[in-house]
């Protein structure tokens, strides 16, 4: 339920339990809300998966390590952990928003997400912050491959394709549902040259697109 003092897939135990409430709690809810704790959240995030970045590819220049960290700190991401966690279900909101499906809503529940790394960081310092942070992307970080750093499936797609003189694939929305505030996308990514066409959902485009993409890919490079 909303409010609660724990958050049981939080590997964290918190010596203020105010700052929990604080950072689940939307602005639409009132005056003390989790903007100030997403900002302190952001930064520590960027810290903490930099320097894991460092730690784990010391030949990746500069450029690459930039672009990695990017996508491993963006609203996608964050969302796939914040919803994998549960996390929604303990926000709290104002009624028009609670109305509005705000606990479903990627970029609340990636801020959310950054507002309770904050919190943590508030409440235990870095080391506490920086553990917390390795659990909750373990999952991420160990699927990692060097060679795939900094590419998205649609990059790499269309690389694979590009190698072998193909033509990029084609992305098309086939449909669309759910109330404007909570849609979801279902994309086909054809590649005709292969005779394949796979199809995905997701709550924008650019993540069906995503999806599809890794379909896709891992059908063309399989065995």
């Amino acid at each position: 339920m909303p409010g609660h003092e724990r958050l049981p897939a939080l590997p964290y135990e918190f010596r203020d339990p105010r700052l929990l409430r604080v950072a689940l709690t939307h602005r639409s809810y009132g005056a003390e809300h989790n903007e100030r704790l997403e900002f302190v959240g952001d930064g520590v995030l960027n810290c903490v998966i930099a320097h894991e970045l460092y730690r784990r590819f010391p030949q990746l220049p500069e450029g690459d390590l930039s672009r990695v960290r990017a996508n491993l700190v963006n609203q996608p991401t964050l969302h796939e952990i914040a919803a994998g966690m549960g996390l929604g279900e303990h926000l709290r909101f104002g009624e028009g928003e609670l109305r509005s499906g705000g606990a479903r809503r990627p970029s609340i529940l990636a801020d959310a997400l950054e507002a309770v790394i904050g919190a943590v960081f508030v409440d235990g310092g870095y080391a506490a912050a920086e553990r917390v942070v390795g659990e909750l992307y373990a999952g991420v970080l160990e699927g990692m491959a060097p060679e795939r750093l900094g590419k998205d499936p649609k990059t790499r797609l269309q690389e694979w394709l590009q190698g072998r003189r193909m033509p990029v694939p084609d992305y098309a929305v086939v449909a669309v549902t759910g109330e404007a505030h909570a849609q979801t996308f279902e994309v086909a990514c054809r590649i005709p040259a292969l005779g394949l066409e796979l199809f995905a959902r997701g709550p924008s485009r650019r993540a069906a697109e995503q999806k599809a993409a890794a379909l896709a890919l891992a059908q063309v490079t399989r065995g």
